[in-house]
């Protein structure tokens, strides 16, 4: 549910999936871009996390986040590209329990205006429980781009998800 602090609108978690930052050997400068934009528009940050690009580490961290209840919304970064890794999105799809396809639609149409490479994306979204799960690319640029095409819908989406009472055309004036 959402927090009760007014300075703070929802709790947000977020997972970086990259085997060269998780071993140390590139830094991770994708995370704290979500934070910075999130903690920027009323975000709590509740959690940021280091993973590897494996399946089951990035299923159990997801699910666990998920299901004690300890953020309204995971973002992840990273592994949602081509590369025989990059298995992000097949991780969200094993624990949401329905997809939100419209979120990775806006950004993939968000990001082929500006590089025809932002078909080759395959992040996904969806919700697990009362946590909307939503995979963003590893690059820092894209990170920002589509973080920016997204946060405009968030807040609404996270109220209904949340057990917001109001609605839509309430919300709308």
């Amino acid at each position: 549910m959402p927090v009760t602090d007014s300075a703070v609108r929802y709790r947000a978690a977020v997972i970086c999936a990259s085997d060269r930052c998780f071993q140390g050997l590139n830094e991770d400068r994708s995370s704290p871009i979500i934070a910075e934009m999130l903690t920027g528009q009323g975000y709590e940050i509740t959690a940021t996390v280091m993973l590897p690009d494996e399946y089951e580490a990035l299923q159990k961290t997801m699910a666990n986040i998920a299901d004690e209840g300890s953020a309204d919304l995971i973002v992840t970064t990273g592994g949602t590209g081509l590369a025989p890794r990059d298995v992000t999105p097949e991780a969200t799809a094993a624990v949401i329990d329905r997809a939100v396809p419209g979120i990775p639609e806006a950004m993939r149409a968000e990001s082929m205006k500006i590089t025809p490479h932002g078909m080759l994306s395959r992040g996904i979204a969806g919700i697990r429980k009362r946590t909307l799960i939503i995979n963003l690319p590893g690059s820092p640029k894209a990170v920002k781009e589509n973080l920016s095409c997204i946060l405009p819908a968030l807040d609404h989406a996270l109220l209904m998800l949340t057990g917001g009472t109001q609605d839509c055309a309430a919300a709308k004036a």
